[in-house]
C-alpha cells in the first residue's frame, strides 16, 4: 500500500496564490469565517442563476404555446407565461441585490479595518 503525499509535500501549496493573506497568521476560525463568506456569496449567485433558469423555461413555454398552437386560450396562456417569466427574473435580481447588500454589511461589520495589523 503506497502512502499518499500531501499537497504541501509536493509543493502545490507554495505555488498557488493564497487569497486570504490577512488570515494567514490568524487562527483557523478566521479562515473558516472567510471561507463561509465565500460559500454564502457563491450560494447567492447560484440562487440568481436558478431564478434565471426558471424564468427562461417559463418564457420558452409561453413562446411555444403562442407559436405552435392556434387557440386564443393558449395564446393568452403563452403571454401570461412570458409575463410571469419576466416577473420571476426581476424578483430574482432584486433578491440577489438585497442579499448581496446584507452579506457585504455583515462582512464590513466583523472585518478589521484595512491596514490594521493585528500582529504588531
Amino acid at each position: 500500500m503506497t502512502k499518499r503525499r500531501s499537497a504541501q509535500s509536493r509543493g502545490h501549496a507554495r505555488r498557488q496564490r493564497f487569497p486570504y493573506a490577512r488570515v494567514r497568521s490568524a487562527p483557523d476560525a478566521a479562515l473558516r469565517d472567510y471561507l463561509a463568506i465565500d460559500r454564502t456569496v457563491l450560494s447567492n449567485e447560484r440562487t440568481l442563476l436558478s431564478y434565471m433558469r426558471t424564468s427562461l423555461a417559463m418564457v420558452a413555454v409561453g413562446a411555444s404555446a403562442i407559436k405552435f398552437f392556434d387557440s386564443l386560450a393558449l395564446d393568452v396562456m403563452g403571454w401570461l407565461f412570458i409575463a410571469l417569466g419576466v416577473l420571476v427574473v426581476a424578483y430574482g435580481v432584486r433578491r440577489f441585490g438585497i442579499t448581496l447588500t446584507r452579506i457585504r454589511a455583515a462582512v464590513e461589520a466583523v472585518a478589521p479595518p484595512e491596514g490594521d495589523d493585528a500582529s504588531s
